[in-house]
């Protein structure tokens, strides 16, 4: 089924974080990750203490735009890396 017109299409994936500063942006990725908290379907965080970083791994349904904005906030802050991948589920 296609979106009708305006209707943004809806993707599915996975989106990895790496934190390597994590005292100092700890904070604030968990802001942005609040923010998004609506299209966050499930969370994990491991931190890697042997390489001093922490991974995040997010299960994501949203809009490209909403799943764009969010990994741009993200990629934007010192110290933080961000991948997706993403599929359209219909």
């Amino acid at each position: 089924m296609c979106p009708s017109p305006g209707e943004k299409k809806s993707r599915v994936g996975v989106i990895g974080i790496i934190v390597t500063d994590r005292e100092k942006q700890a904070e604030r990725v968990n802001e942005i990750l609040g923010e998004f908290g609506d299209v966050i379907v499930g969370r994990m965080g491991i931190p890697y203490r042997e390489r001093n970083i922490s991974v995040i791994a997010l299960i994501v349904d949203g809009d490209t735009d909403t799943l764009g904005a969010l990994t741009g906030r993200l990629g934007s802050i010192p110290g933080v890396q961000v991948k997706s991948a993403l599929v359209s589920t219909g």
